[in-house]
């Protein structure tokens, strides 16, 4: 095997992981590989008559910490997309958006043992395959034509329609779609309306139940969520010591913006904002750097 082969294969095991790890035996060598995925990122959604918000939290091991990259990509038909994106991986695992206007981000969910099939198409493989959307009807058709063999949880954001969508997915192509609306949605790691086995994840659930006490009626409750560390065995945002917060993104539908906050996501503190407008971002209106 030469050096190009070996760094295909290497790239496709990252680009699988999570669904290799789904077979790895919990005792023995699983001590080893420890995958966090199940819990991995937040996210905060309202689609209402004063604002229209999906907010996220990227949470991963410390070991990514400065291992990730915003990436853009152009292709041959003019259609482009931006994505945050883990070194190695395809873009994006994380959150994204392209110039036809549509953006996701998305949440781990972890399905029980016996959930799990083998011979799925790999879920970085479907989101890459979202970028190329025309909006959140055609990102649902390749989402629900797709075999998985895990499962996961995609926040869909259109902003022409200012529709917001929650799609939880299974092995066997089994689906469920939540519309976003004036109640505010909290998702983390375990399913919330696709009834199937899943496994219990106690920070989930204490994410969870610590987010409903919570006020949110703004944008900046929203972004207190967030930053809320009050739990401090299972805190909604993340230091330490084996999961971090990489970033907050907040999509604004009426701004038609895509905010990054780096650091806790009380205090505000944005480093780059995109424009989501399709028309501004077919004019090429899309290097916004604050």
């Amino acid at each position: 095997m030469n050096s190009l082969e070996l760094q295909l294969e290497v790239i496709l095991l990252i680009n699988f992981k999570k669904e290799i790890l789904a077979f790895v035996p919990k005792e023995g060598v699983k001590s080893n590989l420890e995958d966090d995925s199940s819990n991995e990122c937040s996210d905060v959604l309202v689609v209402g008559e004063s604002m229209a918000i999906a907010a996220h939290n990227e949470d991963a091991n410390v070991n990514l910490v400065d291992h990730t990259y915003l990436i853009k990509g152009i292709l041959p038909n003019g259609l482009f997309f931006v994505g945050y994106t883990y070194a190695g991986e395809l873009p994006s695992s994380a959150f994204a958006f392209n110039s036809n206007g549509l953006a996701f981000t998305l949440n781990s969910v972890p399905p029980a043992e016996d959930e799990i099939v083998a011979g799925g198409i790999g879920r970085n493989f479907i989101s890459r395959g979202i970028l190329e959307a025309t909006g959140i009807d055609e990102a649902i058709n390749k989402i629900r034509s797709s075999e998985v063999s895990t499962g996961h949880s995609y926040n869909l954001i259109e902003i022409s329609t200012r529709r917001i969508v929650n799609v939880e997915t299974a092995s066997k192509k089994r689906i469920s779609i939540h519309q976003v609306g004036e109640t505010p949605f909290f998702h983390a790691n375990m399913y919330r309306h696709l009834h199937i086995n899943q496994a219990q994840d106690e920070s989930s659930i204490s994410r969870l139940k610590r987010a409903n006490v919570m006020r949110k009626t703004t944008k900046g409750d929203f972004l207190s969520i967030l930053g809320d560390a009050d739990d401090k065995k299972n805190p909604i945002y993340m230091t330490g010591p084996s999961l971090h917060t990489l970033c907050t993104a907040v999509i604004d539908l009426d701004e038609q913006t895509l905010s990054i906050i780096e650091g806790n996501p009380r205090k505000g503190d944005v480093s780059i904002v995109f424009p989501l407008s399709p028309k501004k971002l077919i004019n090429g209106h899309h290097d916004n750097h604050l």
